[in-house]
């Protein structure tokens, strides 16, 4: 394989494609908002956010967002943590050309959940999920192990999805930690009076 094949992703339009685990193919499928999934399977559900600032996109995301070549974005990155257990690493860049009425809420997340905004503002649309295993050599791979402190597993499964508001595009990138495989459904609130 070459360098550059090694930064790239094979980004795939069916998670069969990606041949993943049973479990870890249920969880790289799941309809609707990851966050509100993640929150049923935890007693404490948080975003960390690790950084949001100017960056250059990654070569596989370019075209994904209408970029004829790799360049300026807006880049947020992330770890969704259920009852303090990193599970998910989350990647989301905007073109630096958006405005802000075309994503309003980008800039003031902080450490709240992209997925809350972008399932419940009815200007949003969801384009269609693409799979794929990121291996050693993709710049996300490097990102998660530095977020992990140096953890160095050498393959994770991710899923991205460009979302639309008005003019402007909006690329999520989603990878699945393998501890998002020992999450079970959080037993309900027992009522106490």
């Amino acid at each position: 394989m070459t360098g550059r094949s090694l930064r790239l992703a094979a980004w795939q339009p069916h998670a069969g494609a990606v041949r993943a685990p049973a479990k870890m193919r249920d969880w790289l499928t799941t309809e609707g908002s990851l966050t509100a999934r993640l929150m049923a399977h935890s007693e404490r559900f948080r975003v960390r956010r690790l950084h949001q600032n100017a960056a250059t996109c990654l070569a596989d995301e370019a075209r994904a967002i209408g970029l004829p070549r790799a360049g300026r974005v807006w880049e947020r990155e992330v770890l969704l943590e259920c009852d303090g257990r990193p599970v998910v690493f989350g990647h989301t860049v905007v073109p630096t050309g958006c405005t802000a009425s075309d994503w309003p809420l980008f800039s003031a997340l902080g450490e709240r959940s992209l997925g809350t905004t972008l399932f419940y503002d009815p200007l949003v649309r969801r384009g269609q999920l693409e799979y794929a295993r990121i291996r050693a050599g993709h710049p996300l791979l490097e990102r998660v192990h530095a977020a992990l402190n140096g953890r160095n597993d050498s393959l994770y499964y991710a899923r991205r999805c460009v979302y639309r508001r008005h003019q402007g595009l909006l690329l999520v990138t989603e990878v699945f930690l393998p501890e998002v495989l020992s999450l079970t459904p959080a037993k309900p609130q027992q009522n106490t009076k």
